[in-house]
């Protein structure tokens, strides 16, 4: 099943039909929203909204390892995530959408970033974040429906909730960053953890203020053109909805190194390790 974690100004998936509200509780505690799963056409798709359904949560509030799972739970084999960023890259100009293949992570330690703690070791490799057969499918859909489609690129997670300062946009962009976000991490990493194989489009907002003659980043800015990019992610859903799945390896596999698990780390991580769709 897809699983669509929707960001700032994708809050629903208003064409699913034979809609169910499912609550779930993990071991982590709650998801920031009930997991929405119905029909997309004959397909079953499963939609989370990241911030809540009011957005009253800041990127650094957001229960990542409870949204991951939770999607877990309810039979999600495969997540695209929509991020709205700013752009540090000319050539990724405001209204384009990118599908970047990696990240930076200057998230600050506020957030819980994985699931392998408190009684067990586990190392999953990151070399390559996102799943490359989703990575492609989305720049498939994403092409399919609008010009500026970035292939690759690589997308900087800051800690927020504030916008970057102009000296740190320009040092961002000296390291190489393309997109600049707030919620790519743990969410990438969380993923990678639980096998489950994850794809990000990101919707460029605006330039970030290393861009001097352009308006300040802004709420207003942000919001108003991604009114504007919506349909694009709505298309690239009802793509990838439809696609042929092809057989992906689970990076958690052989992942824990702890010998012996006492039984509540035991149970707490089974739905982590079980294989997804089983």
């Amino acid at each position: 099943m897809l699983g669509v974690i929707g960001g700032t100004g994708l809050y629903n998936l208003p064409e699913l039909t034979d809609i169910e509200e499912i609550e779930v509780g993990t071991p982590w505690g709650p998801p920031t929203a009930p997991v929405i799963v119905g029909k997309l056409g004959d397909v079953r798709v499963a939609f989370l909204a990241r911030h809540g359904r009011n957005h009253q949560f800041n990127p650094s509030e957001v229960n990542y390892r409870a949204n991951i799972i939770a999607l877990k739970y309810v039979g999600v084999t495969r997540i695209l995530a929509v991020n709205a960023v700013g752009s540090l890259n000319i050539a990724m100009p405001p209204r384009s959408a990118v599908v970047p293949d990696q990240i930076i992570d200057r998230t600050v330690g506020f957030r819980a970033r994985t699931y392998f703690d408190n009684g067990v070791a586990g190392h999953v490799g990151m070399a390559d974040p996102f799943c490359p057969h989703l990575r492609a499918s989305i720049l498939r859909h994403a092409r399919a429906t609008q010009d500026l489609v970035e292939d690759g690129g690589t997308y900087i997670c800051i800690e927020g909730p504030q916008f970057s300062t102009r000296a740190e946009s320009n040092l961002y962009r000296q390291w190489g960053a393309d997109v600049i976000g707030m919620t790519a991490m743990p969410e990438a990493r969380l993923a990678r953890e639980a096998g489950l194989c994850y794809g990000t489009l990101a919707m460029v907002t605006d330039f970030d203020v290393w861009h001097e003659t352009e308006e300040d980043v802004s709420v207003e800015a942000v919001q108003r053109v991604l009114a504007e990019n919506v349909e694009t992610a709505r298309n690239v859903v009802r793509g990838l909805a439809a696609d042929d799945v092809p057989e992906c390896a689970c990076a958690n596999h052989n992942a824990v190194l702890t010998h012996h698990l006492a039984p509540d780390v035991t149970e707490r991580l089974q739905i982590v390790l079980r294989k997804p769709g089983a």
